[in-house]
């Protein structure tokens, strides 16, 4: 399924809505280049969730937690990631199998280890659509 953005709102609200049809154990992977709209659809979904604290990337510590949700929601940005056993280092295993929502940026970067069902979301810029479009693809692995 392609959803068609026209603005980082249309983008937020796409994200506020999967967050709040979130399960439990549920991954979810997100794909797409710098300046994209990543962080404000992550932003959505946090908020779809429950979340009232601020959603920043959590780029130098690779994972963030927020529990006080509906579910919990483990923000991962795997973009400066070194070497793939950083990520056993963090107990990455507990958060992608446990019972809270996890959103992985980046995630191309741990192809080998991510689970084997997943929702894979990409964002894409069309800037001959307009510099504020995007289409956001969603597709379960």
């Amino acid at each position: 399924m392609i959803i068609q953005s026209h603005s980082a709102d249309e983008t937020f609200q796409l994200g506020e809505k999967i967050g709040k049809e979130a399960k439990a154990g549920q991954v979810l992977c997100l794909y797409g280049d710098l300046g994209v709209g990543k962080t404000v659809f992550t932003q959505g979904l946090a908020k779809g969730l429950g979340v009232e604290e601020a959603v920043s990337s959590p780029t130098f510590t690779i994972v963030k937690e927020y529990e006080e949700g509906r579910l919990p929601f483990y923000h991962f940005d795997v973009y400066r990631i070194g070497d793939i056993e950083e990520m056993d280092e963090i107990g990455y295993e507990d958060y992608i199998y446990g019972n809270g929502v996890c959103l992985i940026e980046w995630a191309d970067l741990i192809q080998e280890i991510l689970p084997d069902h997943f929702t894979r979301i990409e964002i894409r810029k069309d800037l001959e659509k307009g510099f504020d479009y995007r289409d956001i693809e969603i597709k379960e692995i």
